[in-house]
């Protein structure tokens, strides 16, 4: 009987860590339905005069590689806006509670760049960008300590979970299970999510800025 204990604690231990998640693994999006998404809602936008295999690529895995010169064209003649190569989520909503999820990486190098937005508000292109200057993971522009989310975010898989509730008028950020950010809303009535990278003039740009993203997710629930 004696020898059988290290193995029904093993069995103890690995039941316990099933249902206990580490650091919030699975739990953020208990409550949440899965939106059904395929492949042709997963919009890539890049520099109009260059082919997509020059800025983006489909890695083993189902890894999104995407990345953008400060020196790139927008995305059409007629757009105003800096170098990007981003995926543009086509689902589009206006109330509920919306959850994006998705593991990215973040090559050392790589700042002054948003990797992750939430389109659409009322006074504001935006409800939520996430930028990255000198390895840290910022709320907008800010970077000064109360707007940075993550210090550390170079050379590493890390988890986003980014919720909006449309109604209450917030948006809540966790980096690998962890809360990070709380923000207010913006208004408007059409959001989609975004991810990727943009180059933003702003504190300055790296000459080449990447971003890779994999098993990106989109969940919903009705407002409480």
């Amino acid at each position: 009987m004696a020898a059988s204990r290290p193995s029904l604690l093993l069995l103890l231990l690995a039941s316990l860590c099933a249902a206990h998640p580490v650091r919030g693994e699975g739990l953020l999006t208990d409550g949440f339905t899965a939106v059904e998404l395929t492949e042709a809602q997963f919009k890539v936008q890049k520099p109009y005069d260059v082919p997509l295999g020059e800025r983006y690529e489909l890695l083993a895995g189902g890894v999104r590689r995407m990345w953008v010169y400060a020196a790139d064209k927008p995305i059409t003649t007629a757009h105003p806006g800096g170098p990007r190569t981003e995926i543009k989520i086509e689902r589009v909503y206006s109330s509920g509670v919306w959850q994006f999820e998705g593991y990215g990486y973040i090559p050392c190098g790589t700042s002054g760049a948003s990797v992750m937005q939430i389109f659409g508000a009322a006074e504001h292109a935006t409800t939520l960008m996430l930028h990255v200057y000198g390895g840290r993971l910022t709320y907008y522009h800010d970077v000064a300590a109360a707007g940075v989310v993550d210090a550390a975010i170079y050379d590493r898989w890390f988890r986003l979970n980014v919720i909006h509730d449309v109604a209450a008028s917030n948006v809540t950020v966790f980096v690998d299970g962890e809360r990070r950010l709380t923000a207010p809303g913006r208004g408007g009535d059409s959001h989609y999510f975004k991810f990727g990278v943009y180059g933003q003039s702003r504190n300055g740009m790296s000459y080449r800025m990447e971003s890779r993203w994999r098993d990106v997710k989109v969940f919903t629930k009705c407002s409480t």
